[in-house]
């Protein structure tokens, strides 16, 4: 799949050996080119027209630019075809209303709705880059999960970084989307599927990475499961974590995993005797996966875990030899109203959090110089960032409430940021460590 050899219709594909790295160089190829596809669109008589000349190389993933062709169809739907057939969906939403996978992907269903929004309005530069972006993102995050097909996880994950600091680099739109390869996976998957088993698939792959790719998915999950489950207890189970532990049964092994693999971070960088920005990231990751429950962690087994039961009593056996220490370096992330905390922030699903920036992007033309991973954090303690942290957590909050899903009953937003939960949660957690 050379830049130079890019046919309309699907030709035979590539060995898995060569396929992943293809399809990668043929999306960099694409990169380059962004100038030429925007300038294409902006040149359409108003918004919609120029959207829906992005649209059809967004749906087709044929792209003609010039005389060139790049043509990404038969990688995408052989990987897209290989993800659903392991019960994930990662270019498409669930339709919560009609109980069915979307048809079209989450990257155009947010065009849709920025020409239903604003497609009378003249072209501008900012919506057709970000939107571009998004798409570009969404491949790569597909890819994310294809990392293992031809037994090079660790160099495919590799090649998805340089890809996504080229995306998110000078040349492109200037929206953050995620800050590393692992966290592709996250948005890939953080949303509602019918069946959970690819969850389970997907985490015994991510046991074979190497120790630092996984331990980056540790803390990624740390921070996100944490905000995802805090949300859930208040929420969705009414603060019953029975109910909660008895419904998730995709979810805790992930949180187990997180745990554990962040707490051991925790353990090395102790006994090694490094301090610094990258231990205080591990704290305080560890500190958001253990607040939606952490006696599950500190208590007696549950049933739920069973099946990792190894993995969770190490971490019990860890936190309970480490909690004076961590109780003192918790103390740092405790939530205020005058900083920003991730503590404070919780949602139903990360890609909600990540597709509501874009959308708010979108709409007022300006991106957010704000990360999902930034979202996940306080850190680093920059006066400036911390203000727009808050800022974008208050209005993805102001939209959910505009649009509340009705939830054992009642109306209610899926994106809060509430410092007071926060404090609670935060107070809830330290008070199970010392019990």
């Amino acid at each position: 799949m050379s830049r130079s050899s890019h046919p309309s219709s699907p030709g035979p594909l590539a060995p898995p050996e060569a396929l992943f790295t293809d399809t990668c160089a043929v999306i960099g190829d694409l990169m380059a080119v962004r100038p030429a596809i925007l300038a294409h669109a902006a040149a359409g008589r108003n918004l919609e027209h120029a959207l829906q000349r992005l649209r059809a190389g967004m749906r087709s993933h044929v792209w003609h630019v010039g005389s060139r062709s790049f043509d990404l169809a038969p990688a995408i739907a052989h990987y897209d075809a290989r993800t659903r057939t392991e019960g994930l969906h990662a270019l498409n939403d669930w339709d919560g209303v009609a109980d069915r996978v979307n048809a079209e992907t989450i990257a155009v269903d947010v065009l849709d709705y920025v020409i239903r929004q604003r497609g009378g309005e003249p072209p501008h530069s900012v919506t057709l880059a970000v939107l571009l972006d998004y798409y570009l993102m969404y491949l790569l995050a597909l890819l994310s999960l294809r990392v293992w097909d031809d037994g090079a996880a660790d160099a495919n994950l590799a090649r998805l970084d340089a890809l996504l600091a080229e995306l998110q680099g000078p040349a492109g739109s200037g929206q953050l989307f995620c800050d590393e390869a692992e966290a592709l996976m996250l948005v890939a998957t953080a949303h509602y599927e019918l069946q959970e088993h690819g969850y389970d698939l997907l985490l015994e792959r991510v046991r074979t990475l190497a120790p630092e790719r996984r331990t980056r998915v540790a803390l990624q999950h740390a921070a996100a499961m944490g905000c995802h489950l805090r949300f859930g207890y208040e929420a969705t189970y009414a603060r019953d974590t029975i109910r909660m532990r008895d419904d998730n049964i995709a979810d805790y092994p992930w949180l187990c995993f997180a745990v554990a693999g962040t707490m051991d971070e925790y353990v090395r960088l102790t006994e090694a005797g490094q301090f610094g920005p990258e231990r205080d990231r591990v704290v305080e990751a560890l500190l958001n996966g253990l607040t939606p429950d952490a006696r599950a962690f500190v208590g007696a087994p549950i049933a739920t875990l069973r099946a990792h039961e190894p993995e969770r009593l190490r971490v019990r056996e860890q936190l309970l030899g480490w909690r004076g220490r961590l109780r003192e370096e918790f103390e740092a992330f405790r939530p205020t109203s005058q900083r920003y905390s991730p503590l404070s922030f919780f949602f139903n699903f990360s890609h909600n959090v990540l597709k509501g920036t874009v959308v708010d992007a979108l709409l007022r033309r300006l991106p957010w110089p704000v990360s999902l991973n930034g979202l996940f954090s306080a850190l680093p303690d920059d006066a400036a960032m911390a203000e727009q942290k808050t800022l974008l957590a208050t209005t993805l909050m102001g939209y959910a409430r505009n649009s509340p899903q009705t939830i054992n009953g009642r109306l209610m937003p899926v994106i809060v940021y509430d410092p007071s939960t926060g404090r609670e949660a935060f107070g809830h957690t330290m008070r199970r460590l010392m019990e």
